[in-house]
């Protein structure tokens, strides 16, 4: 049974979420061959303030983005 974790920033919508969701389960069938049934996927979201990238926080990175 493959087990997928995708970590991210908070922001995307339900619909986008569940979307990445099923293309990840479509992909797993294709590739692998193995039943959509068996796979799963959980996300792991983390608020702006707790991801980092080149030394900025997300938060500091949308700002300079303005």
């Amino acid at each position: 049974m493959p087990e997928i974790t995708v970590s991210m920033a908070v922001g995307r919508t339900d619909e986008q979420k569940a979307g990445m969701m099923r293309d990840i389960t479509q992909a797993l069938v294709k590739n692998l061959g193995v039943d959509a049934e068996a796979v799963v996927i959980q996300i792991n979201e983390a608020p702006l303030s707790h991801k980092m990238k080149g030394g900025k926080t997300f938060i500091e990175r949308k700002a300079a983005a303005k």
